[in-house]
């Protein structure tokens, strides 16, 4: 795509609906909940950007969660995702409705294509954001994110192309609501056969059984450096509360976990309605992943500790005293309680 120059000609928010096996995936309302607000400040519409085999079903789903309109692009070719067919297919997208901002999650898929569209379309794209907002003097996205592990938070601005691109992590926005009276507009987009040749063959796709991500959970658990050789109690803990364990970046590379429940610019971000943490002092690069939750319980015995700062409740004494009595607690409560 030849460079912009005229960026007035490029109008509209799109967000990638991506869909697997005929789902539209959660961070995708997120995205049509923070393409909204944009798009309202803007002064545009807010458009999903739809591709698979037989999915025009799902543009319902889309307008119910604030869509205006969805460009569709269905295809048998078009049924699994490959790198080199979506981008091409998006990017023709791009080239003939021209839309000024673009987001994606930043999924297994979302961060594979993102980069490959913003390089054809000879412009950038701001990785992993936490928040996105309209600069109110001359209307261009300021998105920001954190660098240099978590040290700093940088705002970064495309100022010289379009369209503006941003992968958005899944549970950093709020989900759109459903609107009242939903109506918006499908339009066809080309999908030839030159556009979906792929160089990548799918020998076979299988759907894994769902293990439910800590991503999902309304409660979690979390045990810090402090809190090496009580484990198995906040184990338990966390079953009795109906969630589940998690850990910092250091408990993970002391072995004491995997990644899929690590919290922290280096593993996953949560928005759960409660977060308990033991031992976690409180890092930018932890506490940037989960400072959404709807309430923070922190227990450690430094009165520093920048975990309080965020805390809405802040237990300031040793965890291995307070532990055991929250243990008991919470098998004394009657169900409902």
């Amino acid at each position: 795509m030849a460079d912009v120059k005229d960026l007035s000609a490029y109008k509209g928010v799109w967000v990638f609906a991506e869909q697997r096996e005929g789902k539209i995936m959660p961070v995708v309302i997120e995205l049509l909940g923070e393409g909204r607000k944009l798009a309202d400040t803007v002064g545009c519409e807010l458009c999903a950007v739809l591709l698979g085999d037989k999915v025009e079903g799902l543009t319902d789903e889309l307008f119910a969660y604030g869509a205006d309109k969805v460009y569709l692009a269905d295809d048998p070719e078009l049924k699994d995702y490959r790198t080199d067919a979506y981008s091409i297919t998006i990017g023709k997208a791009i080239e003939e409705y021209k839309p000024e901002i673009v987001l994606l999650g930043a999924t297994h898929i979302g961060r594979d294509l993102g980069p490959c569209l913003a390089v054809n379309c000879n412009t950038g794209l701001t990785a992993d954001c936490t928040k996105l907002e309209i600069d109110p003097t001359d209307k261009k996205i300021q998105q920001t994110r954190p660098a240099f592990g978590g040290n700093i938070i940088a705002q970064i601005v495309i100022s010289e192309s379009r369209p503006q691109f941003a992968t958005v992590r899944y549970k950093v926005m709020d989900r759109a609501e459903k609107v009242e009276k939903p109506s918006g507009k499908v339009t066809i987009c080309n999908v030839s056969e030159d556009m979906v040749r792929s160089r990548i063959e799918v020998l076979s796709a299988k759907v894994l059984e769902h293990v439910r991500s800590i991503e999902e959970e309304d409660v979690l658990v979390v045990a810090g450096r402090g809190a090496g050789k009580a484990l198995d109690q906040l184990k338990e803990l966390a079953e009795l509360l109906g969630g589940q364990l998690c850990f910092t970046r250091p408990m993970i590379e002391d072995g004491y976990g995997d990644t899929a429940h690590q919290i922290g610019l280096s593993g996953r971000t949560v928005k759960p309605k409660l977060i308990l943490t033991f031992g976690v002092s409180g890092a930018i690069q932890f506490t940037a992943c989960m400072n959404s939750a709807e309430c923070i319980v922190a227990v450690n015995n430094d009165p520093e500790a920048p975990i309080f700062n965020i805390a809405d409740i802040a237990i300031r004494d040793d965890l291995y005293a307070v532990l055991p009595e929250l243990l008991n607690d919470v098998k004394n409560r009657k169900d409902g309680e």
